[in-house]
């Protein structure tokens, strides 16, 4: 029974630190690509280069920001698993 628990906060903890990770960019992505969207059904341009440059410098730009940070915090995050496997007798 303990051992489902702490299956879970790993498992919590996991989801977290993908959403803490990823989220950022995928957001910047989402956001650039409806402006962008917004601007094709405006001015009537269909082109497909159109959306998807201004998109790829938009993710590349915001993952090099959070680059630091996100490193940071899996690294973090690894270091807390580690110390937890412990519990589940792995080690």
């Amino acid at each position: 029974m303990d051992l489902d628990l702490h299956v879970v906060d790993l498992a919590r903890e996991m989801i977290l630190a993908v959403l803490v990770v990823a989220g950022p960019i995928m957001l910047v992505g989402l956001c650039v690509g409806l402006m962008v969207s917004l601007i094709q059904a405006l001015t009537s341009v269909q082109e497909q280069t159109l959306s998807l440059v201004p998109k790829m410098l938009a993710v590349m730009a915001m993952t090099l920001l959070v680059l630091a940070p996100a490193l940071s915090y899996l690294g973090d995050y690894t270091a807390r698993v580690f110390r937890r496997i412990t519990e589940f007798g792995l080690s």
